[in-house]
This record gives C-alpha cells, sequence and structure tokens, in this order.
C-alpha cells in the first residue's frame, strides 16, 4: 500500500495505545575504549530524539507464514486462500521432500504435473542466514479456500511453514503496544486490517471480517503457547467491534521472544484470507534504575557542564545510550526549552555522566530552576529503556556564562563534547584510508580493486548489533589517522552509528562523502521478523537481528543526530520491470514478502534515511549475489563515483 494508507493506519493505531589488507582479515574482538561523544543539539530536535510512538513502527503484512504440522502418519493439510485465481507461496520444509498436493475448493485435485512445472527452489534470507525451499506460482484458479496436502517421508523432517501472498489490497496492520521489553513485564499487540481499493482506505471492520485472531506465542528455548486477541473495547483495542484486536503475554526469561498474529477471516467481496505479522521481540533483564529523585550538575572544565545521573544496580563498566531534555525558565517563570544532551555513557561510581556546554543555556535565555525532561536510559544494543522520568530536577551551581537569548553559532564542542587528543588507543596511528565494510551475517563483497586507496574491513559471517559493529569498524580503522567509510546494508548503520556515538578515525577524515551505503535497511526489513520466527524452528546460522525490524530501527533512530544524519550519502536499488505481465522480483521467496520496489532484501521506502542525502535509486540491481538482477555492490560506475567523492 502507499504512504496514504500507512499514514491512515497508524493514525488509528495510535489510538489504541494505552588492518591494510587486500583479500580481507578478521577483526580483532576488541573494540578498545569506548571514548564516546558528548552529544547536545537545539530544542528543535526535540520531536526527533524522543521515544518514538511504537504505531510508527507498524508491520503492514499481506502475507502469511503457517506452521505446518504433521500428525503420526507423516501427513498434514492446509487451507490455502486464493485470491483472484493466483496462488504463490513457498514451503519452508527445511530441505525436506513433502510431496505436495493441491486440491481445488470442490476437492478436483491438480495434476501433479502441472505443480511441478511451477514450482522452483528458492532460499529465504541471505546465504548465511536464510532457509531454503520450494516456491509455487499458479495462475487461472479459481477463488476460494484450496486444500494443500503434504506428506512427509519416513525419517525426514516433520515441521516447517508455509508462506503464503495474500491480495496487496488487503493487510494486516500490527504493532507493539508496550514501550519496554524487560523480564516479568507485560507485553501487548494491537493489529486491524486495511484494505486499499485506489480511492480509499478502510479500516477495521470495513476492511474486512475477522473470523479468529489468535497471538502465536514463541519463547526463546522453542516453547509455543496460543493467547487471545480480543475486540472488546476492555483491552487496549479500542471500541467493541471496531475490528481493532489486541492480546499479550508476560516474557518469563531474557532472549528473542517471537509474538506472531494469525488472523482468519474474509475480506468485502467474502473471499477467504489468512494474514499474519510476525514481531521479533528481544527481552532483557532489568537493569539500573535512577538513585535519586533529582540529578545534579558542576562545572567539569570552564564552560562544560557535567550532568549526573545517580544510578542503583548498574553493572560497573557497562554503557547506556542516554536521552534528555534540558529545560530553565524564563524571567517570569515561563518554561524555556534549553537543549537536549545524551550519547552513550559509561557506568560508573557515581552512576552516569552527560556532558552540556554552558552556551545552551545561555543562547536559549533560559535560567534556574533548570529540569531534564524525557529522561530514558537504555541498553546500546536494543535501544530497550530500561529506566525513565517524565520529569528530573537539575541543580546546577551558578552559572559564569550570562544567559543573552541570543542565537550564539553551534559549534563541534556544544554537540559532541572535548575532542580527544587522539580519537583511538593508537595514537601513532598515520595515514588516510577508505574502509569497505559489508552487511549482517555477510562477508567482504566490495571489488576492493574499484576503490583508491583502501582497505577491506572483514568480521565474516557475524551477527552484531550496531553497537557491536561500530565498535569493531572503530577498532580496524583506528590503523590510520582518519578513514571514511563505503557500506553495504547493515554496515552503512553500523558506521552511522559510530559516527554519531563514538569518537573515531571518522572524525579525522577530510572529503566530500563521509559515510556512503548502499542497500542499507536504515528503517528496518519485515524479513527480520519472518527469518526469526522461521529460524526458532530450523535454526539460522547468525539468529535475529533486533536493530533491522521495523521497531529496533526506528528505537535506534530516535537516538541519532540531525548532524550524524547529514554525514551520510546512500543510494537504494530494486529489480528491473521488464514488462506489465511478468512477476517482477529480485528473490522469488522474499518477495512474497516485501513491497515493490524492493532489493530482495530491502524496501526502497524503509531504505530511507531522513536528514540524509539520497543519491539516487538503480533499477536492475538486487541486494546480494544469487538474486535476478547482479548484486548491488558490483556497480562499477557507481563505485568509482564513491571512491572519487569519498572522504578518507
Amino acid at each position: 500500500m502507499g504512504k496514504r494508507t500507512k499514514a491512515v493506519v497508524r493514525t488509528l493505531l495510535c489510538a489504541s495505545l494505552g588492518m591494510v589488507i587486500g583479500t580481507g582479515a578478521a577483526v580483532a574482538a576488541d573494540a578498545g575504549p569506548l571514548l564516546p561523544k558528548q552529544l547536545a543539539g537545539p530544542a528543535t530536535e526535540f520531536a526527533a530524539m524522543r521515544a518514538p510512538d511504537p504505531a510508527d513502527a507498524a508491520i503492514l503484512s499481506r502475507s502469511a507464514l503457517l506452521p505446518v504440522a504433521f500428525d503420526a502418519s507423516g501427513r498434514a493439510e492446509l487451507r490455502v486462500p486464493v485470491h483472484q485465481g493466483r496462488l504463490e507461496a513457498m514451503l519452508l520444509s527445511g530441505g525436506a521432500d513433502w510431496s505436495p498436493r493441491l486440491l481445488s475448493p470442490a476437492g478436483v485435485e491438480l495434476p501433479r504435473a502441472t505443480l511441478a512445472r511451477h514450482a522452483q527452489d528458492a532460499r529465504l534470507g541471505g546465504e548465511h542466514d536464510g532457509q531454503g525451499g520450494t516456491v509455487l506460482r499458479l495462475d487461472g484458479l479459481v477463488r476460494g479456500d484450496w486444500t494443500l496436502r503434504l506428506q512427509a517421508q519416513p525419517g525426514g523432517e516433520r515441521r516447517g511453514y508455509l508462506l503464503l501472498k495474500g491480495d496487496d489490497a488487503l493487510e494486516l496492520a500490527s504493532h507493539q503496544a508496550h514501550r519496554r521489553q524487560l523480564v516479568g513485564e507485560r507485553m501487548d499487540i494491537v493489529a486491524m486490517l486495511a484494505a486499499d481499493d485506489g480511492s480509499a482506505v478502510a479500516l477495521g471492520r470495513d476492511a474486512g471480517h475477522i473470523r479468529s485472531a489468535q497471538l502465536r506465542i514463541v519463547a526463546p528455548d522453542g516453547r509455543e503457547s496460543l493467547q487471545p486477541m480480543f475486540d472488546d473495547g476492555r483491552h487496549g483495542d479500542g471500541a467493541a467491534g471496531d475490528g481493532r484486536l489486541a492480546g499479550g503475554f508476560v516474557p518469563g526469561a531474557a532472549g528473542t521472544w517471537i509474538a506472531q498474529v494469525i488472523v482468519h477471516g474474509h475480506d468485502r467481496s467474502g473471499t477467504p484470507f489468512v494474514r499474519t505479522a510476525e514481531h521479533a521481540l528481544p527481552v532483557i533483564a532489568a537493569g539500573p534504575r535512577l538513585a535519586t529523585a533529582a540529578a545534579t550538575a558542576s562545572y567539569a572544565a570552564p564552560g562544560r557542564l557535567a550532568v549526573r545521573l545517580p544510578l542503583a544496580d548498574a553493572k560497573p563498566g557497562s554503557h547506556y545510550r542516554v536521552l534528555a531534555e534540558v529545560w530553565g525558565r524564563d524571567g517570569r517563570g515561563g518554561e524555556v526549552p534549553v537543549a537536549w544532551i545524551g550519547g552513550m555513557a559509561e557506568a560508573g561510581p557515581d552512576g552516569l555522566s552527560l556532558g552540556l556546554d554552558e552556551r545552551w543555556i545561555a543562547r536559549s535565555g533560559a535560567g534556574a530552576p533548570f529540569e531534564l525532561r524525557a529522561l530514558r536510559i537504555e541498553d546500546p544494543d536494543h535501544f530497550i529503556p530500561l529506566a525513565t522520568a517524565a520529569r528530573l530536577p537539575l541543580s546546577t551551581p551558578r552559572l559564569r556564562l550570562q544567559r543573552s537569548g541570543m542565537s550564539t553559532a553551534i559549534d563541534e564542542l556544544m554537540t559532541m563534547g572535548p575532542r580527544p587528543a587522539s580519537p583511538d588507543a593508537r595514537a601513532t596511528a598515520t595515514g588516510r584510508k577508505l574502509v569497505l565494510v559489508h552487511g549482517y551475517c555477510s562477508g567482504g563483497v566490495w571489488p576492493q580493486a574499484q576503490f583508491a586507496n583502501s582497505a577491506t574491513f572483514l568480521d565474516a559471517n557475524q551477527n552484531r548489533s550496531h553497537d557491536q559493529f561500530a565498535q569493531r569498524i572503530k577498532t580496524f580503522g583506528a590503523q590510520w589517522n582518519s578513514f571514511g567509510t563505503v557500506a553495504h546494508s547493515q554496515g552503512g548503520a553500523a558506521s552511522l552509528h559510530l559516527y554519531a556515538y563514538y569518537w573515531s578515525g571518522l572524525d579525522n577524515a577530510a572529503g566530500s562523502r563521509l559515510m556512503q551505503s548502499v542497500g542499507t535497511p536504515y528503517q528496518g526489513t519485515n524479513l527480520s521478523g519472518i527469518l526469526a520466527t522461521v529460524g526458532n524452528w530450523f535454526g539460522v546460522a547468525c539468529g535475529s537481528n533486533s536493530n533491522m525490524t521495523y521497531s529496533g530501527a526506528s528505537a535506534w533512530l530516535a537516538g541519532i543526530p540531525t548532524s550524524a544524519r547529514a554525514k551520510v550519502n546512500y543510494y537504494t536499488t530494486a529489480f528491473r520491470t521488464t514488462n506489465w505481465y511478468t512477476n517482477d522480483y529480485c528473490n522469488a521467496a522474499s518477495d512474497l514478502v516485501l513491497g515493490d520496489p524492493e532489493d530482495g532484501t530491502v524496501e526502497r521506502a524503509y531504505a530511507q534515511l531522513p536528514g540524509a542525502t539520497n543519491r539516487g535509486h538503480t533499477a536492475g540491481q538486487c541486494h546480494t549475489a544469487g538474486m535476478r538482477d547482479p548484486a548491488q555492490y558490483r556497480d562499477a560506475a557507481r563505485n568509482a563515483t564513491m571512491s572519487a567523492n569519498a572522504a578518507r
């Protein structure tokens, strides 16, 4: 669906919230000292830095991922709704032969030769993080519920999934209704239907009839349970009978939980449908808490205040992402916004310390009493709030700089804090380099010969959070005094994360484009939740990555300063459209769940980074090798452009 549909859906859903190398080398695990920046920005950025509304990261699903379970005789049977005469599905069998048979609503079996002719092997996900299976594409079928019969072979895999694509005009919109994901705290999911006929968007009960709705919960250890979803007006679902559903659960252990919404029903024309939405939810143990009901500030250096947040239950040496707004008062007692402050902060004996340049206060014209607002302390890997405060008094010493209320020029010291003498422990590092960065669960993908004065970062086939990934880039780049990056996929987000939060050689680089990326899911990808769900049964080599789900990406972006985003230049690609009647895609499997245009992993709409420079979109290139069109990182012309413009 288009942006109009997404905006309408979110509006209504919100209402229900209550080394130099030529061939690559492994990166050392030790990321070195953190050297975090002391971030700050103007009050005009308050909205961008606040915790995101969960509805803004809603999953809009036109597909269904249905678990397949066999009986004692190795048989399984599923109802498969067919819309507009077309069936597009994938059997995720773990490589097993399930001998599929397809029967019409009247019970007539489709010839097996026909079924075999329209089947192709495919892989959902990447080489190291995906799952193989068989994609079926059939046209000219009668509408209604078809029956898919499967027969497992003796000794073969007896569980898996059927991935089914539905009619584009009907989607299931689903989002989290909770803001924290801690062990023992309830988590809720809200969902509804959305139908778009091209002229208007219908929501809830106006979009179709829901016959049944369940929340399938999969714990980190694989245990499953089914929870009901309600439309009774008593479970945070809006008004009774309005078509909005809600359900929840309480996680009893840390790890990645799967909350899968499964909805069956009929659309407005009476055609049966099934839709699912897969939420991969990292759950962590409770962390530190604020030890006092106030924060204190003192001079750490001339013109620099240290804002201290006393903590209890903090693990010494742990670091957290912290964000807060600073407010003061004018001469009449009126509220005055001063600046936001934050960044990554390491816990010490006195808690956490944030930096604040006194010029922010003078610039705002504010005076005492001061307070912190919208304070949140989050873990650095999933950005889950651990401690929060809507308002926290902030005591300050007698300020030395007189308030002026005038527009003082904003400089680096105000936005990033004091620059260290060396951005890394290796103070003797010299030279400049362009670092080529790969993505999630990948290896060296960039043709290094196409980039002048470059080196290949390699942390092959690993699953890292943005924070962990960024620190490895920092360690690798510490061989040189300065470096810029050209990154693929998650490597783009990790590079931005590094520049935003930590001092590194990126801060010494000179050139027009500091960070460049291709195919980075800055706003997430729906594949993350689906692969996490499938991997729970079959196993996925690299594991799930919450930073690349819609909700995880949204949480991460809500702490990336606009000044850091402005240093990014990014490109997007998608499949090549050949003609109007051919199904166009990069990957036959991911095409079942991604909205066009997409590159086989990332949808163009979710590859956008607000505040950065979009350098253009190219059709006829896919996310990685092995897809229908050439891999996006093999474009020699674009690579030459990036090399020529790269900062080093």
